[in-house]
């Protein structure tokens, strides 16, 4: 697999969540290297490389915090693709996300997920949830190199 060069991918359409995650991970020094996609389009862009037709591998990230509500590609679309393709499947895929919807659950782990977590409305619960998803995937959990 390729080398790391970006810890997280942030796959978010909601301004406030992403900048609150953002500030989160900056705040606690969890990661140095993140890149905020507003979109599962973008998403997909971003990991896959525009100029090829999505076809190149662009960028591999550590950690992947995927909302599944997105706009254009949603994040199961996006997700499915990711866990595919050998490239990024040993990529881990935190869902972040704010559906409680059984079949979304059920689907997202189908497909591969390494976690699902509904986002808290509480402002320093969901601080301490991304805290907590960091701290666990780029510091304590060992991904294949």
């Amino acid at each position: 697999m390729a080398e790391y060069h970006l810890e997280i991918l942030l796959v978010e359409d909601n301004q406030n969540d992403a900048e609150l995650s953002l500030y989160t991970l900056k705040k606690f020094k969890i990661a140095n290297s993140i890149y905020h996609a507003r979109d599962g389009e973008e998403a997909i862009s971003y990991l896959f490389g525009q100029s090829s037709g999505g076809n190149g591998l662009a960028h591999i990230p550590r950690l992947i915090l995927l909302d599944l509500k997105l706009p254009k590609v949603g994040g199961l679309e996006v997700l499915q693709k990711l866990k595919s393709d050998p490239r990024t499947r040993s990529v881990p895929v935190v869902v972040l996300t704010s559906s409680r919807e059984e079949r979304d659950i059920v689907e997202s782990y189908d497909l591969g997920v390494n976690s699902y977590i509904v986002k808290p409305i509480d402002f320093e619960q969901f601080t301490e949830a991304v805290r907590n998803v960091g701290l666990y995937w780029l510091l304590l959990n060992q991904n294949p190199t």
